[in-house]
């Protein structure tokens, strides 16, 4: 049994937003949907954000967060999978993320310093940055700081 199994968050079943590929036959070349983003020359996996939110607010309620995060995948045109967050004491920073079929939204809080560090990974048609202003305006970030990589460069 592995660890996410033994925190009960595996199940045996896939969750509704999932399609098991046991029913469809695989299919190949020109039939087989690629994922990958090709933008302004260049082909990759998908849009990675590092987002630093500064004088931050609302950050130790981990059920607002969880909405605020899980609106703003949506925003940016993702599938939810699901969600799982965690509350710290006695600072009541607070620790969780998104799963999305297009890979996921990551947060890590320390109310105590005003601070928030967000990870953001999309892949296919998904936005990420759609995220950024749904999140700024329920954390209430005074600066934003931003940096993006694209991962799975096909060279």
């Amino acid at each position: 049994m592995n660890a996410l199994a033994q925190l009960g968050m595996v199940s045996d079943i896939p969750s509704e937003n999932q399609i098991s590929t046991a029913s469809f036959p695989v299919m190949t070349g020109e039939e087989s949907k690629d994922y990958f983003v090709e933008k302004d020359g260049m082909k990759f996996a998908g849009t990675y954000l590092l987002v630093d939110l500064w004088e931050a607010t609302n950050l130790d309620d981990p059920a607002l967060i969880d909405r605020t995060l899980c609106e703003a995948a949506v925003a940016a045109g993702a599938t939810i999978l699901h969600s799982h967050f965690h509350h710290f004491t006695p600072n009541g920073g607070v620790s969780g993320v998104v799963v999305l079929a297009e890979s996921h939204i990551s947060i890590h809080t320390w109310p105590e310093r005003n601070f928030a560090a967000v990870d953001i990974f999309m892949c296919g048609a998904c936005d990420p940055h759609i995220a950024i202003p749904v999140m700024q305006k329920t954390f209430r970030a005074g600066r934003v700081d931003l940096d993006e990589q694209r991962r799975g460069r096909v060279f």
